[in-house]
């Protein structure tokens, strides 16, 4: 062996006798033992997956809703030919009204399985 690895001796080889190491070589090691998941971490991500929807997130969601209704409102009263003041009081009173109907209108409005707004 050259140098305690390899080869004897370098002489009629054909290389200069210098050693590497081969790194296309797998170690076997960690990946034939599988960790597998217990029921309590099943249990945890299950928890995780289905928590309760953001309170603030549904505010935001009926309160766009609302203005776009109030936007709706105000392009038919401007067709209708009624001046800027006219419809500004009729959209502000409307927008009260639903914004009123808000402890009532989340519960009524339709919700999917988890809780959005549709």
């Amino acid at each position: 062996m050259y140098n305690g690895i390899g080869l004897q001796t370098a002489r009629g080889s054909g290389t200069n006798g210098h050693v590497q190491r081969n790194v296309a070589f797998v170690r076997p090691g960690k990946k034939d033992s599988v960790n597998y998941r217990t029921e309590d971490d099943l249990a945890k991500l299950d928890a995780q997956a289905n928590r309760q929807p953001n309170q603030g997130i549904l505010d935001h969601e009926r309160k766009r809703k609302v203005e776009v209704k109030c936007a709706e409102l105000e392009e038919v009263l401007e067709s209708q030919g009624l001046n800027l003041e006219e419809v500004r009081t009729k959209v502000e009173l409307y927008r009260s009204k639903l914004m009123n109907q808000g402890g009532t209108a989340t519960t009524e409005l339709p919700k999917d399985e988890f809780g959005r707004l549709l």
